[in-house]
């Protein structure tokens, strides 16, 4: 039996942004998303040259056992060239994309996946989620900090702890190999779809709507219908049996190159033409010669190129892109110690600077305020409340809480009121059995 894919892109700027820093690509053997991220200058760069080097795997060269090896070397090269793009342009440091592409050998298809855009699968009318987000939040419900509910409206529901682009690491996506059943659809979207879309709207029109590209047109309308606050990219792909078919049924031929990739035809990459156009370029071609058409030499790396540092602990690089803000920027290390929160500090309410989380052994706050207000002054509620910790947005913000906390605590007995604690006990006694109340409470 003959499998192959029918397929199709779409991309929208959505209803907030000025550009489009998605870049999405779909042809007979790939399918890719790439979300970009580092400002106005950078995102659209990054996730276009994600693209450019992972076009040119889509043809039936690879076995199933190199199809695996193919992707991860193509997102390292596109890893390198956004690196010495930096380098070489103070403009776009910063600049990064996540990656999440499927590259179909045989019956067989390899995927690489870094960041939060999703593959979905849809098999036998159940969608599954097949890819596990490299964020965060994700990071906060796998430890069982909080449920995926909450994961929904988590102020850093957006920071990402590995990207592909401008940090001096080694990137790690994660890599499988999965069975291509006919029948089975998938979707590939940036978060600007599925941070809106529900799943179960998600797998009502994958399983309801059968024409890909209308499909993939009425995924980019539901979002811009919930307020699209991000650029939205969507790949829709079937698996089909080629034998058979009726006339009009059969697999997608011609590639399709969507979002800033397809914007971004005469930008300079280190090859000297545009990414996209390399990918539109070499997609032609290898149509047209059977085969895949060697880069330019001087779009390959030079591999001599010092990577001082690259081999870094795993620690460095999650502090390095902790401080991925909703905006798609990083702020490193420096984000984190922007937030606040009030928690407790030797069994007394205290504000501490930083997040309540740790990574690879290392602290992310620390105590900057502590009252003389003990914990166990508060209603049992409150006491749980701080104990697990209450996020603020700014120092004033924390302080309000704790000075909203201190109004509930259990107010302390006066020493200097003259007023006694029970029958026959004299004014002057009182702070001593202040003290004996409180211990014994």
């Amino acid at each position: 039996m003959t499998i192959a894919l029918r397929y199709a892109a779409r991309s929208d700027v959505g209803l907030v942004r000025s550009n489009n820093q998605d870049s999405a690509y779909a042809g007979p053997h790939l399918l890719v998303v790439a979300d970009g991220m580092g400002g106005h200058a950078g995102g659209d760069v990054a996730s276009s040259v994600a693209v450019a080097h992972l076009a040119p795997l889509d043809d039936e060269a690879h076995g199933p056992d190199d199809a695996l090896d193919e992707l991860g070397k193509a997102i390292s090269t596109a890893h390198d060239e956004l690196l010495a793009r930096a380098e070489e342009n103070p403009e776009l440091a910063g600049l990064g994309t996540t990656v999440t592409a499927l590259l179909r050998s045989g019956n067989k298809l390899a995927m690489a996946h870094i960041g939060d855009s999703r593959a979905y699968l849809l098999r036998d009318g159940t969608l599954n989620q097949v890819t596990s987000d490299h964020s965060f939040v994700q990071h906060l419900i796998n430890t069982g900090k909080i449920t995926p509910e909450e994961a929904e409206h988590h102020p850093q529901r957006s920071v990402l702890l590995r990207v592909l682009g401008d940090f001096d690491m080694e990137i790690v996506p994660d890599m499988s190999v999965r069975e291509a059943r006919v029948g089975d659809r998938w979707l590939l979207c940036s978060d600007g779809l599925s941070g809106v879309v529900s799943a179960q709207t998600l797998a009502e029109t994958l399983a309801t709507v059968h024409d890909v590209d209308t499909c993939a047109d009425t995924l980019v309308e539901l979002a811009l219908r919930g307020g699209a606050p991000d650029n939205v990219t969507v790949v829709v792909g079937d698996v089909v049996e080629v034998d058979g078919l009726r006339d009009g049924a059969g697999p997608s031929t011609s590639s399709d190159i969507v979002g800033a990739a397809a914007l971004d035809r005469n930008r300079p990459t280190m090859g000297g033409s545009g990414a996209a156009a390399r990918a539109a370029m070499h997609s032609q071609a290898a149509r047209a010669s059977g085969g895949v058409p060697p880069p330019p030499e001087d779009e390959v790396v030079d591999e001599e190129r010092p990577r001082t540092g690259r081999r870094i602990l795993m620690v460095l690089l999650t502090l390095l892109v902790l401080g991925g803000v909703a905006t798609g920027g990083y702020l490193g290390y420096q984000w984190t110690q922007e937030q606040y929160y009030v928690g407790v500090a030797d069994e007394r309410i205290a504000i501490y600077q930083g997040i309540p989380q740790s990574v690879g052994g290392l602290e992310l706050s620390e105590v900057l305020e502590t009252t003389d207000t003990p914990v166990t002054d508060l209603p049992g509620y409150l006491q749980d409340r701080v104990r697990q910790n209450i996020p603020a947005s700014t120092l004033a913000e924390a302080r309000e809480r704790v000075a909203t906390l201190e109004a509930d605590a259990a107010p302390a007995d006066d020493p200097t009121d003259g007023t006694t604690d029970g029958p026959g006990t004299e004014g002057t006694d009182t702070e001593q059995d202040a003290t004996t109340t409180e211990d014994d409470a």
